[in-house]
């Protein structure tokens, strides 16, 4: 897992929009050049998001939850063994 940082998490509206911005820096119509960019953008950039080792709100919930209850079970051992 990667350490926390000062950055905001980036979510999909603002990837949604990062991409909209470098678009509309991109040649308009159909040229084989715009084409090509737009293909290398798009590859370049679900390269990067597969290295950011994002999971899903379900994944993060879920796991989220078995640290509550383990979080649980061990304070619920401490008291025991502190007796």
């Amino acid at each position: 897992m990667h350490s926390e940082s000062a950055q905001e998490p980036m979510d999909s509206k603002k990837i949604i929009s990062l991409v909209e911005k470098i678009e509309s820096l991109l040649p308009s119509g159909e040229t084989k050049i715009s084409q090509d960019i737009r293909e290398n953008l798009k590859n370049l950039l679900e390269d990067h998001l597969h290295k950011l080792d994002l999971v899903t709100r379900e994944e993060f919930d879920v796991q989220k939850e078995v640290l509550l209850k383990t979080r649980k079970k061990i304070e619920e051992l401490e008291k025991k063994l502190s007796k």
